[in-house]
């Protein structure tokens, strides 16, 4: 099969290639549960220029060359013999893990934290190629209003700005005000995911102008310029007390101390995006009893949930596609932020 290959680390993202496109050999059913899928589509994630930058090495044990690609569609191509939830030829979406089912996690749902498990992309062969090798549990059936290649950023962009928003959600009451953090391919999700679960008005950071508009689009009440001022703005809207919630998508630079500075006494700040560090003084945790929590992914029922979301309408992404053999194109867009929403590799 075709795929693009990842055979070398980048530490600066500055080689005139990240991967390279060529032939590997199939992926082959190993297990009763294991199934291969015939790619639709493949999402580029910030995630994979970290990989890329070789900042995974020391989370995860994985062993150049591999293929990329952790948020994947497309349909069943092959079954193992104890498979009996999907048959050949059914359009699916990936959840990110796959897990035995056995670990106590599992059984309590808590897919993340599984603890025999493997996550194609990160620490095994992913979808940037034509074929994946997953397993039965970590397949959902497609409604016929979804496409498979349109829904592919869904299993991990979608699936973390959703269980960050849902959290936030369950406390948000009308009248209180959310704040998110970079508007990009987590954030515009998590707004759509924000207006669908609470009535809470929905703050908007980015420093784009056409993220600003894109969150807009999404249904944000407020779009506020990542200037330097963003601080003062949301303190402004918020009558000087900061935000019950704020969601973090950037997590790195200056957005850390902003997010919690923005984030109202007693509230709550959820940090998403990865890269920098949560630095303060212990007093200021007492004063302020604000709450920090941290979001990996999200479960197999959530992504259920989202996908009811999508096929109501009510949750909407937005795409750009490259061929496969233009993996290295879309991986620079997405470096140089030229993405409106998130990219697809289409084999």
């Amino acid at each position: 099969m075709k795929a693009a290959v990842l055979d070398h680390y980048d530490e600066t993202l500055t080689g005139a290639d990240f991967v390279r496109y060529g032939d590997v050999p199939d992926p082959k059913i190993e297990r009763s549960s294991d199934i291969i899928v015939r790619i639709a589509g493949a999402g580029v994630c910030r995630t994979d220029l970290h990989i890329v930058e070789g900042i995974w090495r020391s989370k995860v044990e994985v062993a150049l060359p591999y293929i990329m690609g952790h948020e994947n569609a497309g349909w069943v191509e092959a079954i193992g013999r104890g498979v009996e939830s999907v048959k050949v030829g059914d359009p699916v979406i990936c959840h990110p893990l796959v897990t035995s089912g056995h670990c106590l996690a599992c059984r309590r749902g808590d897919d993340m934290h599984a603890t025999d498990s493997r996550f194609p992309g990160i620490n095994a062969n992913g979808g940037y190629a034509q074929y994946l090798l997953t397993g039965e549990r970590s397949l959902i059936k497609l409604p016929k209003t979804l496409a498979p290649k349109d829904v592919a950023p869904y299993t991990d962009a979608g699936l973390t700005a959703y269980r960050a928003c849902k959290k936030a959600s369950r406390h948000l009451l009308p009248g209180q005000c959310a704040v998110v953090i970079g508007a990009g391919g987590l954030g515009h999700i998590g707004i759509q995911v924000l207006a669908a679960l609470c009535a809470a008005e929905i703050i908007v950071i980015d420093r784009s102008d056409t993220a600003l508009a894109l969150a807009k689009e999404c249904g944000a009440h407020h779009q506020v310029k990542g200037d330097g001022h963003e601080v003062a703005a949301v303190m402004e809207l918020t009558h000087g007390n900061g935000a019950e919630a704020v969601i973090d998508f950037v997590g790195e630079g200056d957005a850390v101390a902003k997010g919690l500075t923005m984030t109202r006494n007693g509230g709550v700040y959820y940090i998403v995006g990865y890269g920098g560090k949560i630095e303060l003084p212990t007093i200021d945790m007492i004063t302020a009893e604000k709450t920090i929590v941290g979001n990996l992914v999200g479960t197999y029922p959530e992504l259920v949930e989202l996908m009811a979301l999508a096929d109501r309408g009510l949750v909407n992404l937005a795409t750009r596609e490259y061929r496969l053999e233009d993996a290295n194109q879309a991986l620079k867009d997405l470096h140089h932020g030229r993405i409106k929403g998130r990219a697809v590799l289409i084999p």
